[in-house]
This record gives structure tokens, C-alpha cells and sequence, in this order.
């Protein structure tokens, strides 16, 4: 599995995404373990891991090229490298996961959530989107990509998906949902929004136990208005748009897009259980 040497990083601590020790002691035993470089030739990298990951949080909160990466990071083509083979192998995901467990754990809960909530938002894409797949969301009036995600009760992602911004809510759930059951299986409630009736009740309970409800909006209500358990998910969207390679999609593949709010997610976790 990729990682790299033991070397420490001797870069100073200068950008607001960089890890403080704090998070940096949570995030590194959650890394892949140090080894060698797969398809170097058996070379061992010469850049420490702690080097790569704010070098992508700083791609993630910035929204830069990856070749504009500043000069004090590791060359842009070795954090790409190893941003997409963590991806690849699951470590993003592993990573993202052990990070929640220990903020539920902080917050006093169990690190294993019975309950969440999904959404999703429409985000425009950039001319690197190609046309298959993008789409055309309708009632936003968005061309680009939708990101359907599921959170825990402390608005805490568990996982995404991307699709084209055509896609409707209710179909994009059933990936959705089946991603839900494998990486969290003690979730049994799931609140959502109006877009997510019809079949998918039954479907999502008979196939996973899911009981979803849903929180509609208020008689007579225009505009935003905070409603109960959507409000949850609805902050968590817009802690993803807080990191500025969100704001807009510019990744030619979906499943790149999903590190990257991952990414972001990983950011805004590893800070709470390190908060005074």
C-alpha cells in the first residue's frame, strides 16, 4: 500500500490548512502504513506523509491547480500521485472514517451511529467535466454534477456520491443508501427531504432496514426556514462549500470529486476532537 518513509517533515507550519501536531497525531496512525512507493522501482519516497496531506488540504481549502502547489510543498505530481492511489486503495474513505469515530467518541456518543440524514446539492462544472458525465439540474438551473451525501447526527459525512446534476434524488439514493449499509451498518433512521419518496421508502427498508423519514416543509413556508434533522445535513453541505475546490466542480472523474469532499470532510473532522 502506498506510503512513504519515516523521514520527518522539517516544513514549516505556515498555511491555516495545515495540520496543528494535535490533528497531525490523530490523522497519521489512520494513514496507510510506511512503506514503498508502488511502481517506483522499489525507490523509497523521500517525502514525509504529514508533507502530502497538507499539501492536498491545501488543493482541497485553496482550490489551486495541482501544479500551482506552493514551492515549500512536495513537487505537485508526487501529491497527486498519492492523493489518487490512497483514493484507489480505500484509504481515504478508512481515514474519513476513523477521524468520525473519534469525534463521536469526543462528543460523548458511540462511534458506531444508529441514525443520519441524506441530501444532496448541485454544484457547476468546470470545461475539464466531460459531458458524460455532467447533466442538467432543472429546478437549480445548474449544469455540472450532484453530490448526494449521508451524515450522522452531528452532521459528520459517511459517504458520497457523485452524479450528473440530472439525476434525481430518489435514484442516486439507492447507490447512495447501498454505500450507507456497507461502510455504516448500525445505521436503522434516515431523514431526508421530500425528493426522497415514492418506492425507495419500501425499497430501502425491505433490502436494508432502513426506516427513512421524511421531514417536509412547512405549510405555507418561502425561503429558507431551519427545519428539524435537515438543518443537520444542510450545515454539512455547507462545510464542504467552505473548501474552495468544492465550490466548483473541476475533476474529470466523479469518483475524484468524491475524494475531494472527503477530503474536505477530513479537514472539518479532525479538528473537533482537538478543540479547547
Amino acid at each position: 500500500m502506498l506510503a512513504t518513509s519515516h523521514r520527518r517533515s522539517h516544513r514549516s507550519r505556515r498555511y491555516p490548512s495545515d495540520t496543528s501536531d494535535a490533528q497531525w497525531a490523530i490523522i497519521e496512525p489512520l494513514l496507510p502504513t510506511p512503506g514503498r512507493l508502488a511502481g517506483r522501482g522499489g525507490r523509497r519516497a523521500v517525502h514525509c506523509r504529514r508533507e502530502i496531506v497538507d499539501a492536498i488540504l491545501y488543493v482541497v481549502d485553496n482550490g489551486i491547480k495541482w501544479p500551482a502547489l506552493p514551492a515549500d510543498f512536495p513537487p505537485w505530481s508526487t501529491v497527486y500521485n498519492y492523493f489518487a492511489a490512497w483514493e484507489s486503495a480505500g484509504a481515504t474513505q478508512s481515514l474519513l472514517d476513523g477521524l468520525r469515530d473519534r469525534a463521536r467518541l469526543a462528543e460523548g456518543r458511540r462511534a458506531a451511529p444508529s441514525a443520519g440524514s441524506i441530501d444532496s446539492a448541485s454544484v457547476k462544472a468546470a470545461e475539464t467535466v466531460s459531458a458524460d458525465s455532467r447533466g442538467f439540474d432543472a429546478g437549480k438551473k445548474i449544469n455540472g454534477r450532484k453530490r448526494h451525501i449521508a451524515v450522522d447526527t452531528l452532521g459528520l459525512l459517511i459517504c458520497v456520491l457523485v452524479t450528473g446534476a440530472g439525476v434525481q434524488d430518489r435514484v442516486a439514493a439507492r447507490t447512495l443508501l447501498a454505500r450507507l449499509k456497507y461502510l455504516c451498518p448500525s445505521i436503522r433512521l434516515i431523514w431526508a427531504d421530500g425528493g426522497y419518496t415514492g418506492t425507495l421508502l419500501n425499497w430501502a427498508q425491505a433490502l436494508f432496514g432502513f426506516t427513512i423519514e421524511i421531514v417536509t416543509k412547512l405549510a405555507g413556508q418561502t425561503g429558507f426556514v431551519v427545519l428539524p434533522r435537515r438543518w443537520v445535513v444542510e450545515r454539512t453541505l455547507a462545510w464542504i462549500n467552505q473548501h474552495r475546490r468544492c465550490v466548483r466542480d473541476y475533476e474529470r472523474l466523479p469518483q475524484h470529486h468524491e475524494a475531494i469532499v472527503r477530503w474536505a470532510m477530513i479537514h472539518t473532522t479532525s479538528k473537533r476532537p482537538t478543540r479547547d
